[in-house]
């Protein structure tokens, strides 16, 4: 086994992290803050990428096409948040419906400016769109081309927007919805509003990762997202189990989800590395959120029990 090659592999492991971890701060913000199960990111991660690579070639600057991207991604959510809380179907299962019909939607995304009207995958080599944001060919350079720097910067402006926005009055209020829906309807929050936001601001954010790693990969594709929804659960748990007694305050928290994101692509690096099939990395996924998932539940069994133990023999 070649060390070399494996720490040549960790910048790029870093970069994907770094991307996806903006991804987990969304899906933090709805399975803790909002304290709903939304299934929709894995059709709004593929949205962004799709409606990022369609625009960047058809010429638009790939900042707009990011906030395009947002755009989109918000529009899926409130999609689902109108499923939730004006016809009252449950949040899961509302997620799962505009996944589904997100599928439909990314495919005629993709196909637009095509005599077929849907695509399955959109190819953007950084050759001919060189003012891509971010990409794997640079992952390796020491140089300010390199997407770990603008990605470190991005995270670090968003953990500070996503603390300034939730120490707000409205977002406390977003926050009361998840913590207390009673309690907080009879303060005069409208806790169904309150829910759609939450998930548009969700999923616009799983949007801008997947508009960013659309142009990290060189493509966007329709099944980009499958999984993602998992990817972003273990970020999350990794993240809450290894940091969470120490980071108490809400901006570390998300800072931890996204450290949780780096932890879990150096993970599977090493994994891959030690000689593990790509066909089993979903069941590592699966494994290895289920152990960390686990972790809580194991310690308030393990620990009382030796406190138990220790009064017996004192």
């Amino acid at each position: 086994m070649n060390i070399a090659q494996l720490l040549n592999q960790m910048p790029g492991a870093v970069a994907q992290g770094l991307i996806w971890g903006i991804m987990a701060i969304g899906v933090y913000i709805t399975f803790r803050i909002l304290d709903i199960a939304d299934l929709t990111v894995d059709g709004s991660f593929a949205t962004g990428g799709a409606v990022a690579a369609i625009l960047i070639t058809n010429g638009v600057h790939p900042w707009v096409a990011v906030l395009a991207a947002v755009a989109a991604g918000m529009a899926a959510g409130a999609v689902t948040g109108v499923f939730h809380t004006a016809m009252g179907i449950p949040a899961i299962l509302a997620g799962i419906l505009t996944q589904l019909a997100l599928y439909s939607v990314n495919l005629r995304i993709q196909g637009i400016g095509t005599d077929l009207g849907s695509r399955a995958n959109v190819p953007m080599s950084i050759n001919k769109y060189k003012n891509m944001l971010v990409s794997l060919r640079n992952v390796g350079q020491f140089t300010l081309e390199n997407p770990i720097w603008l990605m470190l910067l991005m995270t670090a402006i968003l953990i500070g927007a996503m603390y300034w926005f939730f120490g707000t009055e409205y977002g406390c209020g977003l926050r009361a919805v998840g913590a207390n829906p009673q309690m907080a309807r009879a303060q005069g929050i409208n806790t169904g509003t309150g829910k759609v936001a939450g998930l548009m601001i969700s999923n616009g954010l799983v949007a801008f990762s997947g508009a960013l790693m659309a142009q990290y990969q060189g493509f966007s594709d329709v099944s980009m997202g499958r999984g993602a929804i998992v990817i972003g659960l273990a970020a999350v748990i990794i993240g809450e189990v290894i940091f969470g007694k120490l980071f108490r305050n809400f901006a570390l928290r998300l800072l931890a989800v996204s450290i949780g994101a780096i932890i879990y692509y150096l993970v599977i690096q090493v994994v891959l590395w030690l000689g593990l099939s790509t066909d089993d990395l979903k069941l590592l996924t699966a494994l290895v959120v289920a152990v960390f998932l686990a972790m809580p539940h194991w310690k308030s069994r393990i620990i009382p029990r030796k406190r138990k133990e220790a009064g017996q023999h004192a």
